[in-house]
């Protein structure tokens, strides 16, 4: 019986991931840990352990004595945040990666999910359809450590057979949980001052193009990448998947439909130079062939849902 471990569990993820492993599986097989004492309110509905995944022997002696068979790793510092820590951020998103796929070599797991990201990309990646396969020289130490990281997990599993996978998540939009540092947070933040104020000054141009996906959907992906048979997975990197990409400008008249007033302004910061550096599109052609991917949101749906549900109280 499968006893899973979801590390990271307090972010954006996390918490939604938590959610539907508990609801495939039984809440007492999905365990929630994050560095924080407190267990986030939406999954307190079964464990939760605090967990630093910086501490090396402690989340060792977690993992062996508790006989977790899955790890679904989601600690990191995401891209804006680890610019202005990077030196923390290199050693967040890399050494908690390594005590995992360690007690995945040394037998202790059956199998790893580790996100990687757009991140990896570029500004010499092709940014229209890019493709699986294809330059991959990121500018930021976000980027630096998934590229390494995706390294990382196909060397684990050619060399020492382990079942590591992954998935390229492009900008993830979702209500459950406030923005957590990424250089896409505008597409959720932009729902709360919406539906608080009718209006939003944005960090990004009107025509930076991203792919994005609703949470759902990746989600989803995550689990039926999981679930997927191991000969079916030919890349032990990460995959790419897509959902749906859109510029600010294009966002807000979306939002616009739903509420007329809402204006919408642009002060571009650092997070720009990180923007421009990613896709506007992804080809996700590998992931739908291997897994039988496809996404069920597009703009339209996720703007509905978002502007439905986002609670503008949260930020205070």
């Amino acid at each position: 019986m499968k006893k899973i471990l979801v590390i990271g569990a307090g972010g954006q993820i996390g918490s939604e991931l938590v959610l539907a492993l508990r609801n495939k599986f039984s809440t007492e097989q999905v365990i929630a840990s994050d560095v924080k004492e407190e267990c986030p309110e939406i999954i307190k509905n079964g464990p939760y352990k605090q967990l630093d995944i910086l501490n090396r022997d402690a989340v060792r002696e977690y993992v062996i004595s508790n006989e977790i068979t899955d790890v679904y790793l989601l600690a990191a510092l995401l891209s804006a945040t680890a610019e202005k820590h990077p030196d923390f951020a290199w050693k967040l998103n890399m050494e908690g990666l390594f005590t995992i796929l360690d007690l995945a070599k040394e037998g202790y797991l059956k199998q790893i999910f580790w996100p990687s990201s757009i991140a990896v990309f570029g500004p010499t990646t092709p940014n229209v359809n890019t493709p699986q396969y294809t330059v991959m020289e990121p500018s930021t130490v976000y980027g630096i450590s998934k590229q390494a990281g995706e390294r990382w997990c196909e060397y684990y599993n050619k060399k020492f057979n382990v079942d590591v996978r992954s998935i390229r998540y492009p900008g993830l939009i979702s209500y459950t949980s406030l923005p957590g540092g990424g250089t896409t947070d505008y597409a959720v933040d932009i729902f709360y001052k919406a539906k608080k104020d009718a209006k939003y000054d944005c960090f990004l141009s009107e025509n930076t193009e991203l792919p994005m996906m609703y949470m759902a959907d990746a989600i989803r992906a995550t689990v039926e990448l999981m679930e997927a048979p191991s000969q079916n997975i030919s890349i032990r990197s990460a995959y790419n998947l897509s959902g749906c990409s859109f510029t600010p400008a294009e966002l807000a008249k979306n939002i616009q439909k739903h509420v007329p007033d809402f204006t919408i302004t642009y002060s571009p910061d650092f997070r720009q130079q990180i923007a421009d550096s990613w896709p506007k599109s992804i080809d996700d052609s590998f992931a739908r062939k291997d897994w039988g991917w496809k996404e069920e949101f597009g703009t339209d749906k996720m703007v509905e849902i978002m502007l439905e549900n986002v609670n503008p109280d949260l930020l205070g």
